[in-house]
Parts: C-alpha cells; sequence; structure tokens
C-alpha cells in the first residue's frame, strides 16, 4: 500500500494556490494520516452518468465509522445530490465505496458546486477503568463536488475566459462562461504590482465579483488559477478593460 501521508502532502501541494481543502488536509496529515481518505480530491458527477462512485479508506489501525455529508455553498442551497450510504463501518485499511447520486428535476445549464464531508470516527475498544469505549479524535475532509451539465464539453483552462475591469478603485471579476472556476484569492495587478485578495477561492458560473483595489490603473491581472481537480497552475495574465 502506498504511504498514506505521502499522498495526502502531494494533496496539499496541490491545493495550496486554491485553499480549497487544504486546512483539512493539512490537519490530517498532522495527525499522522490518520482517518478516512477519499481516492480522489475532488468530487465530479456528471448529469450524463446520474451518479458517480468515490473510495474512501480507513488508514486508522482500528474499525471506525464513515460518515458522510453533503453541504450547500451560501450561493446555492439547492439539493441536487445525495450520498449512499452516509454512515457506515469501515475496518482497519479496509475501503468502503460511497455512491454521489444527482437528483435535479430539471436539465444543469451550468457546472454547481457543493461539498463533500468525510468524517472518520474512531471507535475506541473497552477501557479497564469504565468498561466503555473510548471514541478517539475525529478527522475530516472537506472535498468540492461539481456537478457537471450532460453535453457541456470539459473546459481545462475556464480561467482564460474570466472578464476583467477595473473602474473607480474596484476590480470586477466575470465568468460568463457555464464553468466553475477555481482560483488563489491572491491576484496581483500589472505593471503596478498592488495587490488584492478576491473573498473566495472560486468564480461561479453567472457571477461577477468586485473588490476594492488602491491601483488607479492596470494593463493586466495575475491570477492563480487550479483545475478542476484542484493542480495548481503556472500564473495567468488576464487582460483589464477600463
Amino acid at each position: 500500500m502506498r504511504d498514506i501521508k505521502t499522498i495526502l502532502l502531494r494533496h496539499l501541494r496541490r491545493l495550496t494556490h486554491t485553499g480549497i481543502g487544504a486546512c483539512a488536509l493539512l490537519l490530517t496529515a498532522q495527525a499522522h494520516a490518520d482517518g478516512m481518505v477519499p481516492d480522489t480530491s475532488v468530487v465530479i458527477v456528471n448529469e450524463a452518468n446520474g451518479e458517480t462512485s468515490v473510495s474512501v479508506t480507513n488508514t486508522d489501525a482500528s474499525l471506525a465509522l464513515l460518515h458522510v455529508t453533503i453541504e450547500d455553498i451560501p450561493e446555492d442551497t439547492e439539493p441536487l445530490v445525495f450520498v449512499t450510504p452516509p454512515l457506515a463501518r469501515v475496518e482497519a485499511s479496509r475501503t468502503q465505496l460511497v455512491r454521489f447520486i444527482l437528483q435535479s428535476e430539471k436539465p444543469l445549464l451550468t457546472q454547481r458546486l457543493k461539498r463533500v464531508i468525510f468524517e472518520g470516527i474512531p471507535q475506541g475498544k473497552p477501557t479497564a477503568e469504565t468498561g466503555k469505549a473510548q471514541v478517539g479524535v475525529t478527522v475530516r475532509q472537506n472535498l468540492p463536488i461539481i456537478l457537471h451539465p450532460a453535453g457541456l464539453a470539459p473546459n481545462r483552462t475556464p480561467w482564460t475566459d474570466l472578464k476583467w475591469s477595473l473602474q473607480d478603485g474596484q476590480l470586477t471579476v466575470r465568468n460568463e462562461t457555464p464553468y466553475v472556476v477555481r482560483l488563489a484569492q491572491e491576484v496581483q495587478l500589472l505593471p503596478s504590482g498592488s495587490g488584492a485578495m478576491l473573498p473566495k477561492t472560486y468564480v461561479l458560473p453567472g457571477e461577477h465579483i468586485s473588490v476594492a483595489v488602491t491601483a488607479k490603473a492596470a494593463a493586466q491581472v495575475r491570477i492563480h488559477p487550479a483545475t478542476v481537480y484542484g493542480f495548481a497552475v503556472p500564473p495567468y495574465d488576464a487582460p483589464i478593460k477600463s
């Protein structure tokens, strides 16, 4: 079996530029990689298939409960996907298959974003003092879920289609594409080099985000995008409309 800690640290490096899930992975690595470890850094549910599956391994040395919960992002609270089983007993070093099933009543027009938490709850053996089992510290993995519309072609570089503008001390980014764009919060205005901070690590389809900046003018904005799986890619310099 591959060293789980090495795998987690590799995922952490991939997600550092996006900020998505980095904290959860860091905590897991510090806990000597104990807990439930999914075999992916993002869950993608294709509407054409209706569902997808993720393998989750109990890397702890003893039996644990796997608790899986779907979380909405603040911008999208429509219940579009459910998970089965939400709770399962997983023996040490064993793997549990978790299914994500789309339940949208209408066809998807754009990619949609949710989050999933994989939580491992260790089940301790009874102690001599109390005769009761002791529950250990839980470790969580918090990953994004992307729901992909049927018929929508994959786009490996959706950040190149973001529209950036600067007016009256406000830097605005608009996503007029059907794709969720993941990127680091920190951006840099060029050629001045002054920085700005986006409020989150993604831009949803049809969304526009504005932040205050000190620069009066700029020709480009340098961003640090990530692929759909959270892999960091080289910085991208996008043109700015004044």
